[in-house]
């Protein structure tokens, strides 16, 4: 399989006694807390990559519902080995995000030491990245006005 060049970030969330809580993942390799996120493969659809992702990360069912969000960001290629060599002019990555809809348990890969759920602010306050942080931002507020 070749690497698309773009990234996807997904979000698990449920909806436990009228509040929303947010599923949180432990990265094994770089030990900070961040969503689902990978890269798409061939030629998938950014949508098809958070399905894939999603079930290889926490064995998410694609037939959950999925929302695309409209936060995006640009990572610099210079991180990704394989988009550097396939794509040579290439100078930044687009990450796309998506929220899921979780009712099924998380089953965690090996890409991940731990997962919570937890609520918006606690999620705030973990995540490294900002671009997570704006994501889940925005997520959340779609969920508000669900």
């Amino acid at each position: 399989m070749s690497r698309a060049p773009f990234q996807v970030l997904v979000i698990p969330f449920r909806k436990q006694y009228n509040k929303y809580e947010f599923c949180i993942f432990h990265r094994t390799d770089l030990s900070f807390w961040q969503w689902i996120s990978w890269g798409g493969e061939d030629d998938e659809t950014p949508l098809k990559a958070a399905k894939r992702e999603a079930y290889e990360e926490g064995n998410i069912s694609s037939y959950n519902l999925y929302i695309e969000l409209e936060s995006t960001t640009s990572i610099p290629a210079k991180f990704f080995e394989e988009i550097v060599r396939n794509y040579p002019s290439r100078i930044v990555v687009p990450e796309y995000s998506f929220g899921v809809e979780v009712s099924e348990m998380i089953s965690l890969s090996y890409e991940h030491s731990d997962c919570q759920w937890v609520d918006y602010n606690k999620a705030i306050e973990l995540l490294k990245y900002d671009s997570n942080k704006t994501a889940l931002y925005e997520l959340n507020q779609q969920l508000e006005c669900m």
